[in-house]
């Protein structure tokens, strides 16, 4: 998925490092198959499809429709056809594949949004319309975190962590205290503490790359179709209790701090937004969960 993974797992002796490697080889199952980067991925068969009906496996199918779904509860700020955008801006390829290229100007691609896009729950298949390419990128690192930190405790672990470069999800037992203690990328740094919770971050200071000398990042505002120009750098988003909303990092550095804010409190989330001149931003019940030393 073109990130880190970090996984914790608090468990009796001689359990912990089996579950640690049971958690790795899921988290490479599911990049095998929802990543755009691996042409045989089940994301890239349905990108590949030109207007095709394909049938998908229940999940794949349950993380197309809940991209789909997060959409629709953003006003469009969240927006899994993006993909074409992301690729006329020169991210292609992995990152680290994309540094250090020269790459020629494009001009923004249009962002369809998923309006058109066909699902049919009962039967598992979805059509997306010619021209329309999925990237679950946005959402499908915070649902794999979901899925391999609640598969951990199904199998007997006590606590389990897992951070999907930024996407976090804690369930469980810490392994030391009684809440999870998370290093947020604000500026200065903050920690925040958490029970069972998440904790997930954007930011358009580090998936970088240059194009004809001008900078370039991963985070397409769908109004555009070209890398976000908001008044925000970096936005964290914190739940207590249960995931966080699909893609609320996202939309509040896309749609700016007023916007975003609004929007965000419709999902019951909150978080701490760092502004491009390094102003720093609370939002409402951000400071319940924010660990102060001393």
């Amino acid at each position: 998925m073109g990130t880190e993974v970090h996984v914790v797992v608090v468990a009796g002796a001689g359990r912990a490092e089996e579950l640690c490697r049971d958690a790795e080889a899921r988290v490479r199952a599911y990049e095998a198959r929802w990543s755009r980067f691996i042409a045989t991925s089940e994301l890239s068969r349905l990108n590949a499809a030109a207007g095709s009906p394909v049938l998908l496996p229940g999940d794949t199918f349950a993380l197309v429709a809940l991209a789909i779904s997060a959409w629709e509860q953003t006003d469009g700020w969240f927006d899994p056809t993006v993909l074409d955008a992301l690729e006329a801006a020169g991210y292609d390829r992995s990152h680290e594949e994309v540094v250090g290229r020269a790459l020629a100007a494009r001009p923004p691609r249009a962002v369809p949004g998923p309006e058109a896009i066909g699902l049919d729950a009962r039967l598992g298949e979805v059509v997306l319309p010619p021209g329309v390419h999925l990237d679950l990128g946005g959402i499908g690192k915070g649902h794999t975190a979901d899925l391999v930190a609640s598969g951990l405790l199904t199998q007997g672990a006590e606590g389990a962590l897992v951070n999907m470069g930024g996407d976090l999800r804690a369930m469980g037992r810490p392994p030391v205290g009684d809440v999870w203690v998370v290093a947020t990328d604000a500026t200065p740094p903050v920690e925040v503490a958490i029970t069972a919770g998440a904790v997930a971050t954007s930011t358009t200071t580090k998936r970088r790359w240059t194009v004809d000398d001008r900078p370039m990042h991963h985070l397409i505002d769908p109004h555009t179709g070209a890398p976000s120009t908001s008044d925000l750098a970096t936005v964290t988003v914190v739940r207590g209790h249960g995931g966080v909303g699909r893609g609320a990092r996202q939309v509040v550095l896309l749609a700016g701090l007023d916007v975003g804010t609004e929007l965000l409190g419709r999902s019951g989330v909150t978080g701490i937004a760092t502004a491009h001149d390094g102003t720093v931003t609370r939002l409402a019940g951000f400071d319940a969960y924010e660990r102060r030393r001393g």
